[in-house]
């Protein structure tokens, strides 16, 4: 824990110079001394299996420097859409799809800044040689992700190319066991993956990816995953949120400038079993990009392609209006000097 402490305090203004500045981050520390405390010194965050959420994993030492005495994790809570309908945990990293389908429909939940771009892949069998051929395939979905993540985002990819995701696609629900012995058995034709499960894949030699979000335009030129937060929490505590935003940044500036260091801190503290598979993932995902994209315009083009198949009912720019707060990234970005 000290060790963790030390090199999130001290170690991270050497690591991380080359992306904020000495200088920025001096003048958010004399921000962070200048602000009134928290609202409250608890939150809970979600504990998840991708290790896509590298952010989130190491941000319980940085938010005890922002002053919250009470950080826990709860693991595999469930969708994002359940885990704040019950009020179990207060902040999330998740999909933007994922987020958009619960508040067109009311959901108490907020997007508050980008996190990165590009952690999915599209897996398929050998003989699949473009998106376009998934047309009559069976497409793989394990729960709990059932009508969220997966098959929103491989809905939104499929009806890019002119394919129906209701008519021309099979979706084939399993249970979580590894989707490529299903894909060996013939039992699925594609599936979506995230680190570290598609590092994995590539390190067997499986299959053949058909799309890759981190390269293959447009999907490449948005953030797919946001900080989201508990619209209740938010409203009530807008200093603890902004001290949240503030953390979540600088984690996933860590993730970029330290990647080894995140990768060992993830397996030694049970995240994750494998530190190849864990280091790869980091490497691959654009952890940066929080920083050159445009959260909003991400939203919007999310938002626009699932409202075009029928997923949501609101425009973009209500979804924007009723889901989203920038206010706490933009004083974060100032302070930082971006």
């Amino acid at each position: 824990m000290q060790d963790r402490r030390r090199f999130l305090q001290t170690g991270f203004s050497v690591a991380a110079a080359g992306l904020a500045g000495v200088a920025a981050l001096a003048g958010a520390r004399r921000t962070l001394a200048e602000e009134a405390p928290p609202e409250t010194t608890s939150l809970r965050l979600p504990q998840y299996s991708a290790t896509c959420f590298a952010p989130v994993y190491i941000l319980d030492d940085l938010l005890r420097e922002e002053g919250f005495a009470d950080v826990r994790y709860v693991r595999n809570p469930g969708t994002t859409s359940e885990i704040f309908a019950r009020g179990e945990v207060d902040f999330t990293q998740d999909f933007s799809p994922v987020a958009i389908g619960p508040i067109d429909a009311g959901a108490p939940i907020v997007m508050l800044a980008g996190v990165h771009s590009g952690c999915f892949e599209l897996f398929a069998r050998e003989s699949i040689r473009s998106v376009g051929d998934l047309k009559g395939r069976k497409v793989g979905v394990p729960p709990p992700w059932a009508g969220e993540a997966q098959q929103v985002i491989v809905s939104v990819i499929v009806a890019s190319v002119g394919l129906d995701p209701v008519k021309d696609i099979n979706w084939a629900f399993h249970a979580p066991p590894d989707p490529g012995q299903l894909l060996d058995r013939g039992e699925i034709d594609a599936f979506l993956a995230v680190p570290p499960w598609a590092q994995e894949l590539h390190a067997r030699d499986f299959g053949r990816t058909i799309l890759n979000s981190t390269l293959d335009r447009p999907w490449s030129e948005y953030l797919c995953c946001m900080l989201i937060g508990h619209a209740d929490f938010v409203r009530r505590h807008p200093i603890a949120t902004k001290r949240v935003v503030r953390a979540m940044v600088r984690a996933t500036d860590i993730c970029a400038a330290k990647p080894d260091w995140v990768a060992q801190s993830l397996v030694d503290r049970g995240f994750t079993p494998r530190y190849d598979y864990a280091r790869q993932g980091l490497a691959d995902v654009p952890y940066k990009s929080w920083r050159e994209y445009d959260a909003e315009d991400s939203v919007r083009f999310w938002a626009l392609r699932m409202r075009e198949i029928g997923m949501i009912k609101s425009s973009p720019d209500k979804i924007i209006a009723m889901g989203t707060n920038w206010r706490f990234i933009k004083e974060v970005r100032r302070e930082l000097g971006i």
